[in-house]
């Protein structure tokens, strides 16, 4: 067997000394433990390629181009790739250079490897035998979080990547501010709260960066539409397919709301879907495992109560709210609660939401890995009265519950500050805290 010609023409690619195009740099960082491999997942279309240029471009910052190599998969020419032809590829690599085997790492950037049936096997197997560092990448539809440490055997680490953040929307622009927020002009503090109104609406998938309205709509309704025939109906053969479309939309038109399964199954068969309830809990799950929407359950430390209680649902991006939002509301309070959710996630925190004893609900109570609970309430708009009001007396009487968080009660508004507040809870702007460092409280 001798190497396939499209993958000996990748590595001439691959190898060749120009650095990749400086493109938006990403937030996301791969866990620095040796000798694991990388898998780099998330949505369609969120930027997981761009991140592995990334990756390159850095690398070859330090060492020569030919030990940082990208190689993709993704291409209708290596179709029904055998995985010897993995094998074939990196001895043609190493008889090019024979001085760098056993001696020097090489870090290879495996694009949709996926694709590759078996690829997973040869993964394993050059980490074990050769000083190379390996990071794949792939579709949600076959490279999901349980699968990549099922296949690799303990040997996987995985990076999530999500649509473009408030700080890298701004980066993309070549907007992001050079200092702390507090050290912003008036003329500069006004354009990034006109570019946050912006990004509430617009998204942060890059593709959709800078598009009309009427050509990114259509646009993100095409990433669903795929990311539900390509990964989800293709995958696990639903046959249930217009019962799907229903409740993708469902839970897109209704983002930060509660919802419990039972009442989307009796909602589903007043629509005329003859869909088990357990069909309801599989298809919310394949939304699930492909990143369209995340659910955060009750925040206890009981599971019944957790299991018991309805979750709240997000979308992976607030551009799919306007996206699917057939009625023109342009809900503000929706989405300041999808980027401020996401924006949990990003930092890694267990994300719940609070109802007090008394029945007040607080939006999130966050835990971080690096130590230190906060809770937080999303208040689109905090002038009037009784809503500032009861704002803070679900987050006070939340704090009850919850003391290890009292050093951290956080109201986080649209563009504004409320007049006042009780004492201990910190009112500011949602996008100064976007664009301020996690909370690293112990």
């Amino acid at each position: 067997m001798t190497l396939h010609p499209v993958l000996l023409e990748k590595l001439n690619t691959a190898v060749a000394p120009a650095l990749p195009p400086p493109l938006t740099r990403r937030e996301a960082r791969l866990p620095a433990v040796a000798g694991k491999v990388h898998a780099v997942i998330g949505m369609r279309r969120a930027g997981k390629t761009t991140f592995l240029r990334q990756l390159q471009r850095e690398r070859r910052q330090a060492v020569a181009p030919e030990r940082a190599l990208f190689v993709s998969f993704d291409d209708d020419r290596l179709a029904n790739l055998e995985v010897e032809q993995l094998n074939l590829l990196l001895e043609e690599y190493y008889r090019r250079y024979s001085e760098l085997r056993g001696r020097e790492t090489v870090l290879w950037l495996l694009d949709e490897v996926q694709l590759v049936a078996g690829w997973e096997r040869f993964v394993r197997r050059v980490v074990d035998s050769e000083r190379v560092e390996i990071v794949v990448s792939g579709s949600s539809a076959r490279m999901l979080s349980r699968e990549v440490h099922t296949a690799l055997r303990g040997r996987g680490m995985e990076t999530v990547i999500h649509p473009f953040s408030f700080r890298e929307f701004l980066r993309h622009r070549g907007e992001e501010p050079d200092k702390p927020v507090a050290h912003l002009t008036r003329a500069e503090r006004s354009l990034v709260e006109r570019r946050f109104g912006e990004y509430l609406v617009e998204g942060g998938f890059p593709e959709a960066q800078g598009l009309a309205p009427p050509l990114r709509v259509e646009l993100l309704q095409g990433y669903v539409d795929t990311v539900l025939f390509r990964d989800v109906v293709e995958r696990y053969a639903v046959s249930q397919v217009a019962a799907l479309r229903w409740l993708t939309r469902q839970c897109l038109r209704n983002p930060a709301g509660a919802f419990s399964v039972h009442r989307l199954y009796q909602d589903l068969k007043a629509q005329g879907h003859g869909v088990a309830k357990d069909a309801v809990h599989a298809l919310l799950g394949h939304l699930l495992d492909a990143f369209l929407i995340a659910t955060v359950p009750l925040a206890s430390e009981s599971e019944r109560r957790r299991n018991s209680n309805p979750r709240k649902i997000y979308p992976v991006d607030p551009g799919l709210i306007g996206a699917f939002d057939i009625g023109g509301r342009g809900n503000l309070g929706q989405a300041l609660e999808t980027v401020v959710f996401n924006e949990l996630t990003r930092r890694k925190a267990e994300v719940g939401y609070v109802k007090s004893r008394e029945g007040f609900e607080v939006d999130f109570h966050a835990h971080h890995l690096a130590g230190g609970e906060e809770l937080i309430q999303v208040c689109a708009e905090p002038s009037g009265a009784d809503t500032r009001r009861r704002e803070l007396r679900a987050l006070t009487q939340a704090a009850g519950d919850y003391p290890r968080a009292t050093r951290r009660l956080l109201v986080l508004t649209h563009d504004q500050v409320a007049p006042a507040s009780p004492p201990g809870v910190q009112v500011q702007p949602a996008y100064e805290w976007l664009l301020s460092e996690p909370a690293q409280e112990g």
